[in-house]
């Protein structure tokens, strides 16, 4: 039943890399990002999965029982936390040149911008 999350995980992470890939659509690249980055996420909270966990906050009680070992460790959390904002930041910013190359060169497939290319 665990594997389900990780699965699904690596599965969005696919679909994002191959929206990066094969499309030309701006909109769908940075909706490929999104997805690739949002598949990261699942599979790092789901690599910190612990069956039977319990909350890292310790008491006496939890010193001297033997629930020790099924702490959960609150990092990866925190990880995900973090990479959700900094991914939400990179990803109006991405929109936000999008837009702005809409209004440039009023298209948003990239076969269109060859300012740049060799």
């Amino acid at each position: 039943m665990e594997y389900i999350t990780i699965t699904t995980g690596f599965l969005i992470i696919l679909a994002g890399l191959w929206a990066i890939m094969t499309r030309k659509n701006l909109i769908r690249i940075i909706i490929g990002f999104s997805l690739f980055d949002t598949g990261i996420h699942i599979v790092m909270v789901s690599m910190a999965f612990v069956k039977g966990g319990v909350a890292p906050i310790l008491d006496k009680k939890e010193l001297l029982t033997d629930t020790a070992h099924k702490i959960v460790d609150p990092v990866p959390q925190a990880l995900v936390l973090t990479a959700i904002v900094i991914g939400l930041g990179v990803t109006a910013l991405m929109l936000a040149y999008a837009m702005r190359l809409h209004q440039e060169k009023k298209s948003l497939d990239i076969e269109s911008f060859k300012d740049l290319k060799w």
